[in-house]
């Protein structure tokens, strides 16, 4: 006789395998399939007495979703016929497929103060007023939410109003040193935040972004040592006060090169020597090492999906963290041949044996149950619209054991010794000569010969 049992919170629904409907599956049977509350024999009511529907009744005999709908309306307050963004607001919320994790986000402090203000009319729903709020993850997420549903005006990439909200407060502390302040001020906006507004879209915003704001942070250290330890401003400074700076500390400093260089491409300072910092060493490991990873990440049931195939196309092809993050879910493919990713200019083919994870995750829904639902993006981030961080996908692959750095190498290394560079530039959107470069490393012969550049036709 089969044993049936509950299996704990009753959330998920699918075709029960007994009766082949498709209902809320709260039970298990003994070999582990997911049943049906009729089938499983549960007694327990699980169905919402406000709107019918078979769910975890979550409070009042009412199911997530009726719970979330009713408490937004209680603090969002949609009342007159005006309130329309507000109630189309609370529409889209209470629609996410999954309905608790909007519940969990309104117990945040920032969350349940941001809802409460906009109920009551002191935050209006627009960008100024959004601007005026100190910046914060959970402003800036629902703002992004906003626009994605067209309750907001968009105004352009967010990421740029993000840096412009940043370097407006930067600034604002720099005002009572007036000696650091406006050369500050000069780099920022004459230099990064016109590059940033003029960038071009296939370029990544947060690395650009990313980079500006380092530049800028190392830059005003750069000045406050010269007004604190020297007493001068950059207009006093001398190449003796570069080398003394850049040989002590640690290799960010190396960050105001180009504040130096910039300085004297616009003719307000003169010339001074600034070396790049080279790297000593080019990491790698061994090719067991790599081939180990690989089968973790495909074996390991235990870590989240998209963290496996992130890692798999870091392991298999050393595509950029970045480059990856960027990717949408018509890159992955599905061909008679196989799976193929597409990086570059040509589709690179995935192994064979990948194909039952590949059609797994296209058919899954990471990070989908929120805001982000019905996202374009093959790794949707948490906020509405965007991917997933270049940041947070390193986050995840270190967690893994991966060293980036060494195992990028070590894949290009691999894979210069059996295609050749032209050939591998295409297929992982590198340049050639940066294919030679493995090449020549990874020994293999005429890898440092230059690639042949074909007339046109």
């Amino acid at each position: 006789m089969t044993e049936l049992r509950p299996r704990g919170r009753p959330r998920s629904t699918g075709t029960c395998v007994f009766c082949g409907e498709h209902r809320l599956l709260p039970g298990r049977s003994a070999a582990g399939a997911l049943l049906c509350r009729d089938c499983a024999g549960i007694t327990t009511t699980l169905t919402c007495d406000r709107c019918g529907r078979e769910a975890e009744r979550l409070r009042g005999g009412h199911c997530a979703r009726c719970v979330l709908t009713a408490d937004l309306e209680h603090i969002l307050r949609p009342t007159s016929p005006a309130d329309l963004r507000i109630k189309r607001l609370i529409t889209i919320l209470a629609a996410v497929p999954r309905p608790e994790s909007v519940l969990t986000w309104m117990r945040n402090p920032t969350t349940a103060d941001l809802l409460a203000r906009i109920g009551t009319r002191e935050l209006q729903l627009s960008h100024p007023a959004f601007d005026a709020l100190p910046p914060s993850r959970i402003v800036e997420h629902l703002r992004e939410m906003l626009v994605h549903h067209h309750m907001l005006p968009s105004r352009g990439d967010p990421r740029l109003a993000r840096f412009e909200i940043w370097l407006d407060h930067r600034l604002t502390t720099l005002q009572s040193t007036p000696e650091i302040h406006t050369p500050i001020e000069q780099f920022a906006r004459w230099h990064h935040l016109r590059r940033l507004r003029e960038l071009d879209p296939r370029r990544s915003m947060d690395n650009a972004a990313r980079t500006a704001r380092q530049e800028i942070t190392e830059a005003t250290k750069f000045l406050t040592w010269l007004r604190s330890e020297h007493h001068i401003s950059i207009a006093q400074l001398r190449q003796a006060h570069l080398d003394a700076y850049l040989s002590d500390g640690t290799t960010t400093r190396h960050a105001i090169r180009n504040f130096i260089q910039w300085r004297h491409r616009t003719g307000i300072a003169a010339r001074f020597t600034i070396r790049y910092r080279t790297a000593r060493s080019t990491p790698l490991v061994s090719s067991a090492r790599r081939l180990e990873l690989i089968r973790i990440s495909i074996e390991a049931d235990h870590i989240t999906l998209s963290t496996r195939i992130a890692a798999l196309l870091l392991l298999l092809y050393g595509i950029p963290v970045r480059r990856i993050a960027e990717l949408t879910r018509d890159d992955l493919d599905i061909t008679p041949t196989g799976p193929t990713v597409r990086i570059g200019t040509l589709p690179a083919p995935l192994p064979e044996p990948l194909l039952p994870l590949v059609q797994q995750y296209l058919d899954s829904h990471a990070n989908q149950q929120t805001t982000n639902h019905n996202s374009h993006w093959l790794f949707p981030g948490t906020r509405a619209g965007h991917h997933l961080t270049e940041q947070s996908l390193m986050k995840r692959l270190r967690l893994l054991g991966i060293d980036i750095r060494a195992l990028r190498n070590t894949a290009l290394h691999e894979l210069s010794k059996e295609i050749d560079a032209a050939s591998l530039a295409a297929l992982l959107g590198y340049t050639p000569d940066t294919m030679n470069i493995h090449a020549t490393r990874a020994g293999t012969p005429m890898g440092s010969y230059p690639t042949t550049k074909h007339p046109t036709r």
